[in-house]
């Protein structure tokens, strides 16, 4: 923790499985290709990743990329390092406005899911989950998923948000953008509320 840039400004973190799409996510949101690395071996984000949002202007705004977990095969020690430091980034870092969290669409809320919103929403901060590859489920099937996923939120967590998203068709992209640009931009007059500005390094 001592490592991570001092507390100024506003962060949004973005976590989810290490197979979750939650590369290709944030990715496409950022409409950068090669923002978050994407690799076809789950767990190769090792480190807490900090995106600035137009640093030019001299804004004091991050998307911040958090390990995968679940699938990432390195030693137990690491785990349970990983584990100790992403449980203090969400629970006491004081910029965290809001958590993106990732989760496949076909496997929603698995135990690790919930105890990353165990960590967070204790806070009262709004948590958006992002449902990906949605595309890989039909129609009927979409829509059953999201119902029962915002249902076992509210009745568990509250302050969440979900949706279904696809980086591959690009579905759900403006919903994600509104809710991430507000958290980002609240306190600004001449924001965009509609997007999650590209410049970003």
């Amino acid at each position: 923790m001592r490592d991570l840039p001092l507390p100024n400004g506003i962060e949004i973190a973005f976590a989810g499985r290490s197979n979750a799409g939650k590369s290709s996510a944030l990715n496409t949101l950022a409409n950068h290709n090669r923002l978050a690395y994407v690799s076809k071996q789950p767990g190769r984000t090792q480190l807490i990743n900090f995106f600035s949002i137009n640093p030019d202007k001299g804004n004091d705004k991050f998307l911040v990329d958090l390990p995968g977990y679940g699938y990432a095969k390195v030693p137990e020690a690491m785990h349970a390092h990983w584990q100790s430091v992403l449980s203090r980034y969400l629970s006491e870092r004081t910029t965290l406005t809001g958590l993106v969290l990732v989760m496949d669409s076909r496997h929603p809320l698995q135990p690790l899911d919930r105890q990353m919103l165990d960590w967070f929403c204790f806070s009262g901060r709004p948590v958006h989950v992002l449902l990906t590859k949605s595309d890989k489920l039909s129609r009927s099937e979409a829509a059953l998923t999201l119902n029962k996923v915002r249902k076992e939120l509210n009745e568990n967590w509250g302050n969440c948000t979900v949706q279904l998203f696809s980086s591959l068709k690009k579905q759900g992209v403006e919903e994600a953008e509104k809710v991430i640009g507000a958290w980002l931009f609240a306190d600004d007059s001449d924001a965009h509320e509609d997007q999650v500005p590209n410049a970003v390094t």
